[in-house]
């Protein structure tokens, strides 16, 4: 199983950024996916997830009406739309997939190496 994450980089405060990320080697159709953040010194914190099928939503407040999760399950695709970035998104950005997938790290068993998202002021 492998999740490959793409698309980080260095924005301006105000830009957007768009995420993406493969899976390979399993049934992506059958898992929650999900994105988390990591900033230097802080714990791995939830971003957005989006459910198996039907594709219902799920975003943590300090990023709701900002950023949108989508995926493709043909494409077994991932993908996080960043709009209105601020500083504070500055962190490394993993894609994540479970069968239970909530908003803790736990809950997800495959994980991508990560992708750098900094934002400067």
């Amino acid at each position: 199983v492998q999740l490959v994450e793409s698309g980080g980089g260095l924005v301006q405060a105000g830009g957007s950024l768009r995420l993406s990320c493969e899976a390979s080697g399993f049934a992506g159709i059958g898992y929650v996916m999900g994105w988390f953040r990591q900033a230097p010194g802080k714990e791995r914190e939830f971003v957005a997830r989006i459910s198996a099928i039907g594709g219902g939503t799920f975003y943590a407040d300090s990023v709701k009406g900002r950023f949108t999760i989508s995926r493709d399950n043909a494409k077994n695709t991932l993908d996080l739309r960043m709009n209105s970035l601020k500083p504070d998104d500055t962190a490394v950005y993993y894609c994540a997939a479970g069968p239970f997938g909530a908003s803790s790290p736990g809950t997800y068993y495959y994980w991508g190496q990560g992708t750098q998202v900094t934002v400067s002021s």
